[in-house]
């Protein structure tokens, strides 16, 4: 995906990160959970009765988030770089990557780090690294 640097909108940007960090504090205040949507979508699979609803109503809220924002600014172009074949493998791996981690870059980067759990900090700056290094070696051929 190539980001439109010329159409970047700071603001649009700020509100997004503040949308998220509210969403993880309500959730954590409210009901002592952790945003991490690797857990949350996990959980779902085996969920008790109960646990569903919060579950479903937190990724629902996820998958409308895009639509509702477009009806107050357009959305930024999102054009793939890369294959399809390629995207389902990234896919497949960073769902392999949140079990190895324990949790995603929703609740290791963005949870984790604001409670100052060191083992958040860690998988984070590792989330960080491979990404780059990933980068690198696609554009460079490595």
């Amino acid at each position: 995906m190539a980001i439109d640097w010329i159409h970047f909108t700071p603001l649009a940007a700020l509100a997004g990160g503040l949308l998220i960090g509210l969403g993880a504090a309500l959730l954590l205040l409210c009901d002592g959970r952790i945003a991490g949507v690797s857990g949350i979508l996990g959980g779902l699979l085996r969920a008790a009765p109960g646990e569903r609803i919060w579950r479903l109503a937190f990724l629902g809220g996820l998958l409308l988030a895009a639509p509702l924002w477009r009806l107050f600014t357009p959305l930024p172009a999102a054009l793939p770089v890369a294959d399809g074949v390629l995207l389902v493998a990234a896919g497949l791996l960073v769902g392999v990557g949140t079990r190895v981690g324990s949790g995603c870059t929703s609740g290791h980067g963005v949870c984790g780090i604001a409670r100052a759990s060191p083992r958040s900090m860690t998988a984070t700056a590792l989330f960080v690294a491979a990404g780059v290094a990933t980068v690198f070696l696609i554009r460079h051929g490595g």
